[in-house]
């Protein structure tokens, strides 16, 4: 397996209420120097988590103890910028499983899919609904039901669905990337050569 299966997840959530979230701020390029996905949590936000002398800045959400869980609630247009994967490996570094907008830049949500984090695309109303409900209550709970494409606020019960290519989701449920679904199809592969002489 490439990553952690996902299925059923539920979690408190770390509001981030910013629109326009782009990659070089989600993981600045100064720290996409390694080739392993190791390590880049702690840099995931770097210039907004972290004052010039690496002192915590105490009012970004991710230095506030009271918002913790693997679940990202980000602003409309979140991952835009450059293509980087760094990206995501750094929000799946730093322990995030699925991450939460009402808009996703393309080539970030392919990445997301590629490296294990759920992409969740919810409306405009849906997305207002959570942030107030984090604000009322930091230990609020999110179950994401990957089986059920569904995104539901366990304390009110209000629910949206979400879509999903399923080539992509049956891979998220197995854990698997591109590379182990074809691993995976290695005898049909063979079936199908062996049939076509060359």
């Amino acid at each position: 397996m490439a990553y952690d299966k996902f299925e059923i997840l539920k979690s408190t959530a770390v509001p981030l209420p910013i629109e326009n979230v782009d990659t070089d701020q989600i993981i600045p390029a100064r720290f996409l120097k390694a080739t392993e996905r190791v390590g880049f949590g702690d840099n995931l936000f770097r210039d907004w988590r972290y004052n010039s002398d690496n002192t915590p800045k105490v009012d970004f959400v991710f230095n506030n103890p009271i918002y913790k869980g693997k679940i990202l609630v980000g602003g409309k247009n979140f991952g835009s910028g450059s293509s980087r994967e760094h990206a995501v490996w750094a929000v799946y570094d730093y322990g995030f499983r699925c991450v939460v907008s009402s808009f996703f830049a393309d080539i970030f949500r392919g990445n997301c899919l590629n490296i294990g984090v759920l992409p969740v695309q919810v409306s405009a109303e849906f997305l207002d609904k959570i942030f107030a409900a984090i604000k009322a209550n930091p230990n609020t709970e999110i179950e994401i039901n990957l089986p059920k494409q569904t995104i539901t606020l366990l304390e009110s019960c209000e629910q949206e669905s979400f879509e999903i290519n399923s080539y992509k989701k049956e891979n998220m449920l197995n854990g698997y990337d591109d590379i182990d679904y074809l691993t995976k199809m290695n005898s049909e592969i063979q079936e199908f050569a062996e049939a076509r002489p060359f």
